[in-house]
């Protein structure tokens, strides 16, 4: 091996320049910052280089480990994937849920499912809410083969994503597909059905092994400005499950919506569709609302006002039976929690906004005093670990009982932890590791297992990138219906990606701490140190001298040099 490039006879192989060395280089299966951020701690890296080789099946495959709504996902998720992605500081994040958005449709077209469990147990949970956070947990279970008991107070699963979401941008049949898909695992679903007292719940835990409580908040904040009896009032979250019901209440010509968050923003585009002109009143300035900031973008392009900065301070009927809003200008500081914050007003005149029905969507809480007594709580959540158990035996809790992260990838997040814990509880043999493919371990002597790959314990930053070998290239561009045919219809404002968009796309990714056997490292080790070995790569400790070229051509950041003390 080795032969000499100047040498007529004889081998390098007698050299044993690896004692030269200080540090070696080490291939590392580390976290990408959008891995990161995810919330339900998805391998974004690992499934976006599956699609980008048109591997759709195993795309998809990698993805529903973690999340098995990603066509819902798609459409919905507040990503903050793409606000850590390390392209943001190149040239523009990548369109990670236009991505996840693809594959969720392909899948759904295909009518691909989920594999039934590879062994049924005996254990069974009791799992509260058949919104996000409960299903999620239920499709967790089933995958282990726990027996799983959904019980959901209303007639149809779906929770937020079906009574809080408007089909303009989630389409029915796609929440449909995904929840079936689920469902088909072998879930025992029991619509109709709450959990509406202590006793109820002390029944749930008495016939099964755990329970998981997922309900959701359903009673209304209040504003105390606002009369709680009115005939011109209307709370958000009702107004929007009619509406998305197909049963858009009429609330006279001219409606104002407080609120700075998606439900606020979701009340004023449905209203608008059903004819009202809309204004949005809202605390924060516009660049701090919690909505998304496409959501507001469109919501300007269907003819919908915002006043922002603005409190609601007094409130006069007239004699027309119209309603005066008065408003004050303020400024609003956010506090150290979400939901907390601090109002000050500013030295302007307030100002009137005249409507005829006013629509506040300022959140929802959990309703917890009828059912949860006896389990712990903070404030005004359910108090849990960071596995999403409660204190009381056998009880775990997530979505908004326990938390105030009002999205819906949250929820999904919280209900994989909490099934994760469960079934570990439930069932304690572990799962077999699974190998990292394509990545080896340095070591002295001959080449290592390829899939023995070390655990970087730091997330990859962009300065561990070889940018050199990524072309600038736009991000995907964004695609809505027209505004016109947008309030003429109900279809999703939010065009998807084709095929051949979303491999451009694909192949932006850094691929960040995930090795591509792209050969770099070996074509530019000068020692001829590094070999290919079982699929991925591996360093011949007794050649290399350490010089981290290597490293530095890795494109991928998934090498890094580790300082050797001897």
């Amino acid at each position: 091996m080795n032969q000499p490039a100047i040498w007529t006879t004889g081998s390098t192989e007698a050299i044993r320049t690896g004692t030269w060395r200080s540090a070696l280089p080490h291939y590392i299966a580390a976290p990408a910052p959008c891995h990161q951020a995810c919330p339900v701690n998805g391998e974004i890296a690992d499934w976006i280089g599956r699609a980008r080789a048109r591997d759709w099946r195993g795309a998809w495959d990698v993805l529903t480990r973690h999340n098995p709504f990603p066509a819902i996902a798609g459409r919905v998720c507040h990503h903050p994937c793409e606000s850590a992605c390390n392209r943001a500081g190149y040239d523009a994040a990548l369109a990670i849920c236009k991505l996840e958005r693809t594959l969720g449709d392909i899948a759904l077209e295909r009518g691909w499912a989920f594999e039934p469990p590879r062994q049924e147990l005996r254990a069974r949970v009791a799992i509260v809410g058949g919104g996000p956070s409960g299903l999620s947990a239920a499709y967790q279970l089933r995958r282990r083969g726990l027996q799983v008991d959904l019980f959901e107070r209303r007639s149809a699963l779906g929770g937020l994503m079906r009574h809080g979401i408007p089909p303009y941008r989630l389409a029915r049949d796609v929440l449909d597909g995904e929840i079936a898909r689920i469902v088909a695992m072998g879930v025992q679903v029991h619509t109709d059905h709450a959990i509406a007292s202590a006793e109820d719940l002390a029944r749930l835990r008495a016939q099964h092994d755990a329970v998981y409580l997922a309900p959701g908040a359903q009673r209304p904040r209040r504003l105390t400005q606002l009369p709680e009896q009115a005939p011109w009032l209307m709370d958000g979250a009702r107004y929007l499950e009619q509406a998305n019901a197909g049963r858009a209440p009429a609330l006279g010509r001219h409606v104002a919506v407080i609120g700075g968050g998606s439900a606020a923003l979701d009340v004023a585009r449905s209203a608008r569709r059903a004819g009202h002109a809309v204004t949005i009143i809202a605390l924060e300035a516009e660049a701090r609302m919690p909505a998304q900031h496409e959501e507001l973008v469109e919501a300007r392009e269907e003819g919908i006002t915002l006043v922002d900065s603005a409190m609601v301070a007094a409130v006069q009927l007239q004699a027309d039976g119209t309603v005066l809003l008065e408003c004050q200008p303020v400024h609003l500081e956010p506090g150290p929690v979400r939901g907390q914050f601090a109002l000050s007003p500013l030295a302007l005149p307030a100002f009137p906004v005249r409507v005829d029905a006013v629509v506040p969507a300022v959140g929802q809480e959990p309703d917890l005093d009828t059912w949860a007594a006896g389990v712990a709580r903070s404030g005004a959540l359910l108090q849990t670990d960071a596995h999403q158990a409660t204190g009381t035996a056998g009880v775990w809790a997530g979505g908004d009982v326990s938390s105030m992260a009002r999205f819906v990838t949250e929820a999904i997040g919280m209900g994989k932890h909490a099934a994760t814990d469960i079934a570990r509880r439930l069932q304690p043999a572990p799962d077999a590791a699974r190998p990292v493919a394509g990545t080896g371990a340095a070591a002295d002597g001959a080449a290592t297992d390829a899939h023995e790959a070390e655990t970087a314990p730091s997330t990859v930053t962009l300065d561990r990138i070889a940018t050199t070998y990524h072309p600038t290239a736009s991000r995907a561009a964004e695609h809505r219906l027209a505004p016109a045919q947008r309030l003429a219809g109900g279809d999703e404002v939010q065009l998807p990606l084709s095929i051949t968009q979303a491999l451009q796309e694909a192949e932006r990714c850094f691929s960040c701490g995930h090795c591509t056997h792209c050969d770099n490292c070996l074509q530019y080790c000068p020692d001829l140190a590094i070999v290919r070995s079982d699929g991925g790569y591996a360093v011949l400790g007794d050649y290399c001298k350490g010089c981290g070229i290597c490293v530095a051509e890795c494109p991928t950041g998934s090498m890094r040099m580790q300082e050797e003390l001897r």
